[in-house]
């Protein structure tokens, strides 16, 4: 693929990904991250991190941040993030 269509591609997940955020209604917000994902696998590239941070990893749903996942910090040794899918219950952790 070229570079040109690959950074498109990018910039046209990130622009979905961020209406999908900003969006008050669940299902448009469901909607426009399975067209980010679509996109991400028709063009075979990766999303980067902060994209597939947005994503559960196991039932694979779009979780916004304090409205479809909890996002908590753990004071232990070693600190970690620790993210709440509300759809699946999955619990997985970030160490800092």
């Amino acid at each position: 693929m070229r570079r040109k269509d690959r950074v498109a591609a990018l910039k046209e997940m990130a622009d979905i990904l961020e209406m999908a955020a900003l969006s008050t209604d669940v299902v448009l917000a469901q909607k426009y991250a399975a067209m980010a994902w679509r996109i991400s696998t028709k063009h075979r590239i990766r999303m980067p991190y902060i994209m597939r941070f947005m994503f559960c990893k196991k039932c694979k749903k779009f979780m916004r941040p304090g409205v479809d996942s909890r996002i908590r910090l753990c004071g232990g040794r070693p600190r970690t993030v620790r993210v709440t899918c509300l759809y699946c219950s999955h619990i997985y952790r970030k160490v800092l």
